[in-house]
C-alpha cells in the first residue's frame, strides 16, 4: 500500500511540476501492489502510467513542450512558465554576441559528445547592458531552440522583507531546476545581488544575497540559468566568478538596426526604401525600440498610406520613438 513517504514525494514532485518523478513513484507503488497479489490495482496503475509516458513522447516527437510542466503550489507565485517558439532567425545581435550564443544552443544539443570526453555544456550566464538590447528575447530563443520551458523568475514574489523567507523561497526556485529542466531567467537580477559595500545595506539584504550566491555555487542540475542586468557595477563582485559566462549587449549598430526594422516589416516591400536616411535617425534606439517604430510605422502605413511604407513614414516613427526618450 502506498505509505506516507511515496505520499509525500508525489505531492511534492506535483507541486514542483517534476512529471517524470511523480511517475516514477506511481510505478514503484504498482510495483509493490504487484509483489502483494493486487493485480488488478498494479495494472491499472500501470497502464495509466504508460498511457501518460506514450502521450509525452507524443508530445516531444510533434516538437512541443510536455504540456504537463507548470509551476504549482507555492512555486507558481515566484515564477512564470512559458513555451518560447522563438529561434535564432528571430534574434539580431552583433556578429561576436550572435557567435557566443549560437555556441551555448551547440553545446547543449550536442552535450553528449562533450559527455563522453569528460565535458559538461556551460549552463550559468550573466547578460548586462541597456534595457531593450535583447537580453530577455535571447534567454526566449535560448529555451526555444532547445525545445525547453523558460521560467522567469517573479522577483516581485521572491524578495520580501521578513527574515529568512526570501531564501527559503529562492530554496524552492532551485530545488526546481533540479526536478524540471528548464532555462530560469533571473531579469534584473541586481536586486538580488546588489554589492554588500553599499551605504544603504541592511541584515536582510547582506542574507540575501549571502543565499543567492550560496545556491549559485551549490546548483549541479541540468537546468539553465540566465541572469540580466541594466547595471553590471551595482552587482557584487562575488556574483562574477557563479557564472560560467558573461555576455555583453549594446544597443544596435546602424546595420543592425536596419536588420531589426527588416525583420519587422517583412510584410511590406522594403527593398527600394532610402535605407540611408532611415539609418540616420536610429541612433540610440534599442532593439525594443527599433521594433516598437517598425510596428507604429506599419499601422500608419496601412491606415494613412493604402498600405505602401515610405522611409518618410519609418522615419517619422523612429523620430516619434526618440521623443519619448527626449532626444530629438
Amino acid at each position: 500500500m502506498t505509505n506516507a513517504r511515496q505520499l509525500i514525494a508525489m505531492i511534492r514532485s506535483h507541486a514542483a511540476g517534476d512529471d517524470e518523478r511523480f511517475l516514477s513513484i506511481a510505478e514503484e507503488i504498482a510495483g509493490e501492489h504487484e509483489r502483494l497479489g493486487r493485480t488488478k490495482v498494479a495494472g491499472d496503475v500501470q497502464r495509466l502510467v504508460e498511457s501518460i509516458r506514450d502521450n509525452m513522447e507524443r508530445a516531444k516527437t510533434a516538437g512541443g513542450i510536455t504540456p504537463l510542466v507548470r509551476p504549482r503550489g507555492e512555486l507558481a507565485a515566484l515564477v512564470r512558465a512559458t513555451y518560447p517558439e522563438l529561434n535564432l532567425g528571430d534574434l539580431v545581435l552583433g556578429a561576436d554576441l550572435d557567435r557566443q550564443i549560437r555556441r551555448v544552443i551547440r553545446e547543449h544539443r550536442e552535450r553528449v559528445s562533450l559527455e563522453e570526453r569528460g565535458l559538461q555544456p556551460r549552463r550559468k550566464f550573466l547578460f548586462s547592458g541597456p534595457p531593450g538590447t535583447g537580453k530577455t528575447m535571447t534567454a526566449s530563443v535560448i529555451a526555444g531552440e532547445l525545445n525547453l520551458p523558460l521560467f522567469t523568475v517573479l522577483l516581485d514574489g521572491v524578495i520580501t522583507k521578513f527574515m529568512g523567507e526570501t531564501a527559503a523561497k529562492l530554496r524552492l526556485i532551485f530545488d526546481a531546476m533540479r526536478n524540471v529542466r528548464g532555462v530560469y531567467f533571473f531579469d534584473e537580477v541586481d536586486a538580488l545581488a546588489t554589492s554588500r559595500g553599499n551605504d544603504n545595506d541592511i541584515g536582510e539584504a547582506r542574507r540575501m544575497l549571502n543565499s543567492f550566491l550560496q545556491f549559485l555555487e551549490e546548483e549541479n542540475s541540468q537546468s539553465i540559468i540566465i541572469a540580466a542586468t541594466n547595471h553590471k557595477t551595482l552587482l557584487d563582485p562575488a556574483i562574477f566568478r557563479r557564472f560560467q559566462a558573461s555576455f555583453k549587449y549594446e544597443k544596435p549598430s546602424a546595420e543592425d538596426a536596419k536588420r531589426v526594422l527588416m525583420h519587422h516589416l517583412l510584410p511590406f516591400d522594403i527593398e527600394n526604401l532610402d535605407w540611408a536616411g532611415v539609418t540616420a535617425a536610429v541612433s540610440n534606439l534599442s532593439q525594443a525600440d527599433l521594433a516598437a517604430a517598425a510596428d507604429d510605422a506599419a499601422r500608419d502605413a496601412v491606415l494613412d498610406n493604402e498600405g505602401l511604407l515610405t522611409a518618410e513614414v519609418l522615419i517619422q516613427a523612429l523620430r516619434d520613438r526618440l521623443a519619448i526618450h527626449g532626444q530629438n
